[in-house]
């Protein structure tokens, strides 16, 4: 396992003030820019930072749907109350809402080559409520870039109380605390140990994603009472570790 230098995921946090609605960023787009293009590694968790800090502010501006639209692979879906459906056709037919949801990730494991990254994160809706999210990103297609593949999500049941405020501060602060995480990439020669066994999807739909490398496994499943499972594993120091696991309460 590598774990990225938070210092660039830092610079990254300081970008998010604008999406809080607090005071101007002291950094620059372009400083972003050049502080990503000097990591390291190719696979670079503050990458994904950045795409969702864009992400959010788009749909501040933009417009929800219509950022979660201009994020989205062409193959991506949305994991909703009855399984997840196409998200580009689903949409085309939604209006965006007066005010967005509000969200950051806590966490970014990428495969080794950094094709594909996983987020997992918070986020608080215009009504309030506090929940989890996780979001699968893909870089592929004719400019390379991020785009979602997959998305997920749920409120906290029970949901935190009000008196809770490191819960409830979803965007000021979260950026601050975000791991990065990469699996390991094999050595000269090395083959990939094939990721462990899992067990049967009793009553559930599933579907198991590999990443190109063979790194990193993501999984969803969507359960007969409508609750949303997803999980996520990655290589580590020789052996594959589950890293993300999130179940979400059937939608209300």
């Amino acid at each position: 396992m590598r774990l990225v230098p938070l210092v660039l995921l830092s610079v990254v946090a300081c970008g998010v003030t604008a999406c809080a609605g607090g005071p101007p960023s002291r950094y620059s787009d372009s400083q972003i820019d050049r502080a990503l293009s000097s990591a390291p590694y190719a696979a670079q968790p503050s990458l994904i930072v950045a795409r969702e800090i864009a992400f959010a502010r788009a749909a501040r501006e933009e417009g929800q749907w219509t950022a979660f639209a201009e994020f989205a692979a062409d193959d991506a879906i949305l994991h909703g109350r009855n399984g997840p459906v196409p998200a580009k056709r689903l949409l085309a037919g939604l209006s965006d809402p007066a005010e967005a949801v509000q969200w950051s990730p806590r966490t970014v494991m990428m495969s080794c080559d950094g094709r594909v990254a996983v987020s997992r994160g918070r986020f608080r809706d215009p009504e309030g409520n506090i929940g989890s999210f996780v979001t699968v990103w893909n870089r592929s297609g004719y400019d390379d870039e991020y785009r979602w593949v997959y998305d997920a999500g749920g409120n906290d049941v029970p949901q935190p109380t009000p008196v809770e405020p490191a819960e409830n501060e979803i965007i000021a602060t979260a950026y601050d605390y975000v791991q990065g995480l990469v699996a390991d990439c094999p050595r000269g020669g090395e083959s990939v140990p094939p990721p462990p066994a899992l067990p049967d999807a009793v009553d559930a739909r599933r579907e198991v994603h590999l990443s190109s490398d063979g790194t990193l496994r993501w999984i969803w499943e969507h359960r007969v009472d409508g609750s949303k499972y997803f999980r996520a594993d990655y290589l580590t120091s020789g052996a594959w570790e589950k890293i993300v696991e999130e179940r979400f309460a059937p939608s209300e």
